[in-house]
């Protein structure tokens, strides 16, 4: 005779969890993992390796000896997964120190300092990326020439796309944006032709784009975010490059940087984005206009980071606002 099992609504079963999700986003991100290490060889390999490593054990060694958590929360994939973002907003010559300090402030002030996933208020990888920013600002801004695949440390670096595009706006010379490639090179990141291309993970566009695709066929993420983000971008840098020529070109603003890897995989993230459909145009449209007004005119040539770690904090006045009506409510005039 079987058991009669009691138990409260809903009983509505559903295939999703926290380990399918984070190890779909995992495997999104492997065309621009394999694009990175093609075109930056052994130092890419050193900073991700590293930082999951390192991510993996602060979360461990924090719910074991600090929050005294007897549940094992480091294979759930989110601790891999942030170690993984936080590497591809990394350069790939960054020290392995460096990359260690940036992993505890990833895990330890991101994430487990609100309680651990699902409570954390702002993005732990940017979080670790930001506080590196400010910390080691040279180190952090210093960007490698693709093709140096031996080198580490000591690879040759160079100006990138943003940094071309911010001293055409600083000097008023709109012939500086020839120096830029076009934007096919981008989409394929070919644009380590004669600069730097950034952080890991932002080399190659198509390799984001087939990320995206990959997660808004297995429903871990929604169009909203990532679509109005880029969006907003497109449409604002094309009245702004209308109007004075020394803005770039829409298309080249949106494959540069960390635009693509920060509105597909970053400013998606389930804790710390809006709930509703509604929410999540709000948030991709404000995170849109404000990558656009630090890059343009913020003293940092990339502003993806900083908009949404600006947008996390709103996200739960967001949620209020737009917090759907329940069923049979009388709204209050």
């Amino acid at each position: 005779m079987s058991k009669l099992v009691v138990s409260l609504s809903p009983h509505a079963h559903g295939r999703d969890s926290v380990e399918r999700n984070m190890y779909g986003v995992m495997i999104a991100l492997l065309p621009a993992l394999l694009v990175s290490f093609i075109f930056f060889g052994i130092g890419s390999a050193i900073v991700c390796l590293t930082s999951v490593a390192a991510c993996v054990f602060f979360e461990w060694a924090i719910n074991k000896y600090i929050l005294r958590n007897k549940r094992n929360t480091i294979l759930d994939g989110s601790a891999a997964l942030t170690g993984i973002l936080l590497g591809m907003n990394m350069p790939s010559n960054l020290p392995v120190w460096i990359i260690i300090i940036g992993a505890l402030f990833a895990i330890g002030v991101g994430k487990m300092t609100f309680g651990g996933l699902g409570q954390n208020i702002f993005n732990p990888a940017l979080v670790g990326r930001c506080a590196l920013l400010v910390a080691f600002p040279a180190q952090m801004t210093s960007w490698p020439l693709p093709g140096q695949w031996l080198k580490y440390t000591d690879a040759v670096t160079g100006a990138t796309p943003l940094a071309v595009m911010q001293d055409a706006i600083r000097s008023g010379n709109f012939h500086k944006l020839d120096q830029l490639p076009d934007a096919f090179s981008l989409l394929l990141g070919e644009h380590s032709i004669g600069g730097g291309a950034g952080a890991i993970g932002e080399i190659c566009g198509l390799a984001l784009i087939a990320g995206m695709v990959f997660m808004l066929w297995k429903k871990i993420i929604t169009w909203h975010i990532p679509i109005s983000i880029i969006g907003t971008v497109f449409v604002f840098s094309t009245i702004m490059h209308l109007i004075n020529p020394i803005y770039a070109n829409p298309t080249t603003v949106i494959l540069s940087g960390g635009l693509l890897l920060g509105a597909i995989f970053m400013a998606t993230d389930y804790v710390t984005s809006p709930m509703t459909p509604k929410g999540q145009l709000i948030y991709g449209v404000c995170i849109g206009l404000l990558t656009i007004i630090i890059r343009n005119w913020g003293a940092y040539p990339e502003g993806m980071s900083f908009a949404i770690l600006i947008m996390n904090a709103f996200t739960p006045l967001i949620n209020n606002y737009v917090k759907p009506k329940r069923f049979g409510e009388e709204v209050k005039k």
